[in-house]
């Protein structure tokens, strides 16, 4: 086992950003910010504490292609990379199997064959209204040159990863009667899924990738679990889902609203009963070879009906925001999202994927009593130029419909891309936001940044590790990464991504992960 890092981090140095407070407040001047960060409540030093997650050289047969994410639970922090997972100790950090475990291990237990080809994206989560961690991945079973695809979930019958009692319920949902049919008579390829904990649901969303038109984005699909009964072992109702376009073109183009973020409980109140899932996906620029900025965002609004699935809706409207330019995107190549330099770019000219075509998960939700509250994050670019990536948020609020309530974009200095962002709050209402920073002169490593969304200063960065090499073989980096919140204390944000402890060169893959945590001031 690798050793744990403590970092102490002192009081800030002045930071140059702006943000957007609410609709009626603007911008706050610098000379605001300056006097926030030095007043004496902020004068105080900060642990940081890392760990290692699972590396490259820890699984079979790793990839460049990582999909870190994890979630922290009553006993134990649970880490996913393509294609395994391994839980850790929260207070040791041991690990709690000897070796990791592969991404089918439950559904191989439990016989369900269709679910033995994981395919990558999976995704771990606490369901922290039952206590019980969620595993769910893709899975493809080809046969006779055509390809069938699933959708594998298992769910714990306890929250303790090391219960000599530990089981999984698993479940596999056929996703080609959903999902559609290119020209070709091919199903669309169910990318990037990202998952929700409801009170009525489970929620998962899918890109649909035309794989005879070098996958081209031509629309997505959502559906809804039957949480209810997966979470005893029972039979669940059959999916519903819903798309858009609808119904699913065989020709179709370029979709630039795609990869939609389902709302993920979070916190100890429930959504009040009856409280529709809300989704969210970004608005890229019109493929016109000009524009490079959108000044809006998408909810969805998915109301699920498992009595009478006739009165299951979708629909979807527009948030005005902020003008912004995704991250790395150009006019004439607006799905390559490539241009990250790294220490070794002038010699190597391998820049990281930002993935800025879309926002990152998760879309976190959490009931105030007083308020709702809605946060989620992407990159975007930033800088005088325009050439860096910086990471922007969002908050929405509202009883009903959400709406935006506020915004700002993490960006502090005028040197490091930041990319790659995961976003979560405490129950006193501060957001952390975890990221990636590179630079031509840096080698990627991890940071994050904290600020109260009820007050009036800039957020605080903080180093959680720092960067050992470069990748110099892939421009592939993570394709996503996790901040998830302590559901004991309330209080304790837990952050992975992916990292290099050494340059990855030629046919290598070994690349590492990293486990952070720590607290904001006033959190208790």
């Amino acid at each position: 086992m690798k050793p744990v890092t403590s970092l102490s981090a002192s009081a800030p140095s002045v930071v140059l950003a702006t943000a957007r407070i609410s609709p009626g407040l603007g911008v706050i001047s610098t000379k605001v910010i300056l006097f926030v960060l030095l007043v004496p409540c902020l004068m105080r030093s900060q642990v940081v504490t890392s760990f290692e997650g699972l590396d490259a050289a820890g699984i079979q047969r790793p990839l460049h292609d990582v999909d870190p994410n994890g979630a922290v639970g009553t006993k134990q922090y649970l880490e996913w990379v393509n294609v395994s997972y391994q839980a850790y100790d929260k207070v040791t950090f041991a690990p709690v199997w000897a070796t990791p475990q592969l991404g089918t291990t439950p559904f191989q237990k439990n016989g369900v064959q269709d679910c033995l080809n994981v395919g990558g994206d999976g995704i771990i989560t606490f369901d922290r209204l039952a206590l019980r961690w969620v595993i769910a991945e893709r899975s493809t079973v080809t046969s006779n040159n055509i390809n069938s695809y699933f959708y594998c979930v298992a769910i714990s019958n306890t929250d303790d990863l090391s219960s000599s009692t530990l089981a999984w319920h698993t479940y596999e949902f056929a996703l080609n009667p959903v999902v559609g049919n290119n020209s070709k008579g091919n199903a669309y390829w169910p990318d990037w899924p990202r998952f929700g904990t409801w009170s009525d649901a489970y929620y998962v969303s899918f890109d649909l990738n035309d794989i005879n038109r070098s996958y081209l984005q031509v629309g997505v699909v959502v559906c809804a679990l039957d949480r209810t009964q997966m979470l005893i072992g029972g039979t669940p109702n059959l999916m519903q889902c819903f798309s858009d376009p609808s119904p699913i073109p065989t020709q179709g183009s370029l979709y630039f609203k795609h990869s939609l973020i389902p709302a993920d409980f979070n916190g100890s109140t429930p959504p009040p009963a009856g409280r529709h899932e809300y989704l969210v996906s970004i608005q890229n620029p019109p493929n016109d070879g000009r524009t490079t900025t959108s000044n809006s965002i998408n909810l969805w609004d998915l109301h699920v009906d498992w009595v009478t699935p006739a009165n299951s809706t979708f629909s979807t409207s527009v948030l005005a925001v902020d003008p912004y330019t995704p991250g790395c995107y150009t006019a004439k190549a607006p799905a390559a999202t490539t241009c990250v330099p790294e220490s070794t770019t002038s010699t190597t000219h391998v820049r990281i994927d930002s993935v800025g075509d879309r926002l990152m998960p998760a879309l976190d939700y959490r009931n105030f009593g007083s308020y709702e509250s809605f946060l989620v994050s992407h990159a975007v670019l930033t800088g005088v130029t325009g050439s860096q990536t910086g990471i922007r948020w969002y908050e929405l609020r509202g009883s009903s419909t959400p709406a935006i309530f506020q915004s700002g974009t993490v960006n502090p200095d005028t040197r490091l891309f930041r990319f790659m962002p995961s976003i979560t709050q405490d129950h006193t209402g501060h957001a952390a936001v975890g990221y990636n920073v590179s630079s031509g002169s840096t080698h990627p490593g991890i940071r994050a940044s904290w600020w109260n969304l009820n007050a009036a200063y800039a957020p605080r960065e903080l180093v959680l590790f720092k960067g050992l090499g470069d990748e110099e073989n892939s421009p592939r980096w993570g394709d996503y990464s996790s901040m998830t919140l302590d559901p004991v204390d309330g209080c304790t944000f837990w952050y992975v991504t992916q990292y290099f402890g050494q340059n990855q060169t030629g046919g290598q893959v070994n690349w590492n992960t990293r486990i952070g945590k720590f607290k904001a001031w006033g959190c208790r």
